[in-house]
């Protein structure tokens, strides 16, 4: 499993509420910084289910940068990098008493910035699989990826169905994540036609409490499927798209019917909730195996 892109760090500031109280400032709990970003909880989230898992991606010589390659190194997950002039990108997620988020981020690498060819490819030719997070500056890598042969996914968290940026992930990639919560009034279509104008050979929308939709190419009836309860109480939703994403695809490699691939995404998903920060705490594969057997 090879993921490109997406690795930073994220300050997650608790609040009674997701909206701005009055006056000009609020005492809150402590604030904490975390490695996180949406890269990150996939190679860690895949790594904790045993899947063999590279990591690669821009980072600054900053702290920042240096607290990431320390908390892979403790981890023992396997990271390559480049060194970025731009330094390493920062999120600021504010988390309400509800453990629902909303998130700022400083999206620092400019526009025109590519991983090198040179050095993305040897790893890209090893893997089995790729997973390209939305950042840019691996979108260069399907022509090498649909050459090769290698099977790839995407998330493209709450796209509204039009940004070209997202459209190219969408289009190139084989296996299509995305949440709902911008286009709720709009689903059906925009899953269509991620499938018709694309290669995707399915594409899951995830929609929180709500469950998640599913279409398979081939089908023209887009399935819903329920949330499954968390096992424990909610805290934190960061890392519930990326723990969802990891527990779907590792369940699909073991040759799974998509109603099982759906229950491990659903229950990785839930169990992120339970733990605070971004990415702090991750299912392993007999926890999984367990926790779909008690569902």
């Amino acid at each position: 499993m090879l993921v490109v892109g997406g690795a930073g760090v994220d300050t997650i500031v608790r609040v009674e509420a997701l909206h701005l109280p009055p006056g000009d400032s609020v005492f809150v709990p402590p604030v904490h910084d975390y490695v996180g970003h949406t890269g990150n909880g996939v190679a860690l989230g895949c790594h904790a289910l045993g899947l063999a898992t590279k990591f690669i991606d821009f980072l600054g010589d900053d702290p920042q940068g240096r607290a990431v390659l320390a908390a892979y190194a403790a981890g023992g997950l396997d990271f390559s990098h480049v060194v970025s002039p731009h330094g390493t990108p920062r999120g600021v997620n504010l988390v309400d008493r509800e453990g629902r988020r909303f998130s700022f981020y400083d999206g620092r690498h400019p526009a025109g910035l590519r991983l090198p060819r040179d050095f993305y490819l040897p790893y890209l030719e090893r893997a089995r699989h790729v997973h390209l997070s939305i950042v840019g500056h691996n979108r260069d890598m399907y022509e090498d990826i649909h050459r090769l042969g290698v099977t790839s996914s995407t998330d493209l968290h709450d796209w509204d169905g039009c940004n070209p940026h997202h459209r190219t992930y969408a289009l190139a990639s084989d296996y299509v994540f995305l949440s709902a919560a911008a286009i709720h009034d709009r689903l059906d279509g925009v899953l269509h036609a991620i499938l018709d104008e694309g290669r995707a050979r399915l594409v899951v929308a995830t929609d929180g409490a709500d469950g998640c939709h599913v279409l398979v190419r081939g089908e023209r009836q887009v399935r819903h499927f329920p949330a499954v309860r968390p096992e424990r109480p909610v805290v934190d939703t960061n890392g519930a798209g990326d723990a969802f994403v990891t527990a779907f695809l590792h369940t699909l490699f073991q040759g799974r019917e998509i109603e099982e691939c759906v229950l491990a995404g659903s229950v990785s998903g839930a169990f992120a909730c339970g733990s605070p920060g971004t990415h702090t705490e991750f299912i392993d594969r007999p926890g999984l195996r367990a926790a779909c057997e008690r569902v």
